[in-house]
């Protein structure tokens, strides 16, 4: 980092805030080092490939729930047979550690949850085995059922080409470039069925890991994410949404609010690593942020990790199109309705698939994220930060922000040690630890809890 006088406005601020003379020369965060083989790994993404998979999935012609009986070569379990199996030929490529399973089991009818009858869910999940002993997991997650008009119609059309053809694809595509990268964390790639029914798919494998103590540092799920042309009918092909809760399910909102932490939940750490990791590599993208969980009247698989409280994020394509949502496929009144394979753009995809694979394989090649406090016992004007030393960490970074930054706008090299002094107050700033191993890789920051 290459220090430099603070700006005249910079500088105004700090007189104004009562900490000018013990203010650190300011700098921009420098891009992340890039990883030359995950470079090499996302120039592999295939536009051909998505597209090849996704007509595919839409050749079912239903993907619907309650499709579940249409037979071998239709509905939401001919498409699950067929995700297994490319899984299990990615699978190949990588020397045994990948393994492939569905997470089964029977929903009982209950018509206040849009389930008229019983019936079976079954996701697709596709595990990378890492060498992290602690088990460290991230998750790529989409879901494969659709859904048209009618959200229990099982018999008709739902073609399902964006929502969620094309993010199913994105995972698949992501296990193949994926499957012969040796990582630290283990990596999941999940296709969800029951999504569109209100996250059952997602809900039930979640709280499965839950159950089994699987430290899950992070679910990036992507739904609806191929269409590159809103209902404007403009073009937006070098951005995609990034939704992520601010308020943990269950958390204390005094607390939150005394602490100033509104914007800095697990998920939005994650969610700013995200963005300062994938917006470096060479995708064609760069993310919004958007500290909201989901757009509104609207949901999705991520929320059903955030409800086990891991972390979790949603992409989603920067302006929809309802009228190719959740729709029966025809025209009206000159308007095409209908999720079909036309209003598709898998270049974009691609970048969004590359995107997705930027963060994800950064964070499982990374330290994990240091659990980190602060001293808050006495009426001081710097910081105290101390942290728990992390596995292959080389060295830590201390990032900061002023309470009303978005994402850190300046870092500091902390060396090895495991407790700093900041000449910056606690109550001006935000502040954050993330690790660092010898190859330049660096985890999400982790965010102080106060100790008194």
């Amino acid at each position: 980092m290459t220090a430099h006088r603070l700006p005249y406005r910079s500088l105004a601020l700090a007189l104004c805030l009562g900490f000018a003379g013990t203010v650190p020369a300011r700098a921009d965060v420098p891009a992340p080092p890039l990883d030359p083989a995950l470079a090499a790994a996302l120039a592999r993404v295939s536009a051909q490939e998505l597209r090849a998979t996704d007509e595919r999935l839409v050749a079912f012609g239903t993907r619907s729930t309650f499709s579940e009986n249409a037979g071998p070569k239709r509905g939401v379990f001919a498409a699950r047979a067929y995700l297994v199996d490319r899984f299990r030929r990615i699978a190949r490529d990588s020397g045994g550690r990948m393994t492939v399973a569905l997470d089964t089991y029977t929903q009982p009818a209950d018509p206040a949850k849009r389930i008229p009858r019983a019936v079976v869910i079954s996701s697709v999940i596709a595990t990378l085995k890492g060498d992290d002993p602690t088990g460290r997991t991230y998750v790529m997650s989409s879901h494969y059922d659709s859904r048209n008009t009618n959200n229990d119609d099982g018999e008709h059309d739902a073609p399902g080409a964006d929502d969620n053809g094309s993010a199913t694809s994105a995972v698949v595509e992501a296990a193949r470039i994926l499957a012969g990268l040796p990582m630290h964390g283990t990596v999941i790639f999940a296709c969800f069925d029951a999504e569109e029914q209100g996250l059952f798919g997602s809900g039930h494998f979640a709280k499965t890991l839950k159950d089994a103590h699987v430290d899950v540092e992070g679910d990036l799920n992507s739904d609806i994410v191929g269409a590159s042309v809103g209902d404007d009918g403009v073009k937006r092909d070098d951005t995609i949404r990034i939704f992520s809760e601010s308020i943990p399910t269950g958390a204390n909102a005094a607390r939150i609010n005394a602490i100033g932490s509104q914007n800095d939940s697990p998920s939005n750490e994650l969610a700013r690593f995200t963005k300062e990791t994938a917006d470096a590599y060479s995708t064609g993208l760069h993310g919004m942020l958007v500290w909201r969980a989901d757009r509104f009247l609207r949901g999705g698989d991520h929320e059903s990790f955030n409800a086990e409280g891991f972390p979790a994020l949603r992409f989603t394509e920067p302006r929809e199109t309802f009228a190719h949502q959740h729709q029966d496929v025809r025209v009206e009144n000159g308007v095409q309705y209908g999720d079909l394979l036309q209003f598709m753009d898998f270049d974009y995809l691609a970048k969004v698939t590359r995107y997705n694979i930027a963060a994800l394989a950064s964070l499982a090649l990374a330290p994990a994220t240091p659990k980190v406090s602060v001293d808050t016992k006495a009426l001081t004007n710097d910081t105290l930060l101390s942290w728990e030393a992390v596995p292959r960490a080389a060295r830590y970074e201390v990032v900061r922000r002023l309470t009303t930054e978005p994402v850190w706008s300046a870092v500091q090299d902390a060396g090895a040690v495991t407790r700093i002094t900041i000449p910056l107050s606690k109550d001006n700033w935000q502040f954050g630890v993330r690790a660092v191993d010898a190859e330049g890789h660096r985890s999400p920051a982790g965010f102080p809890t106060p100790v008194r």
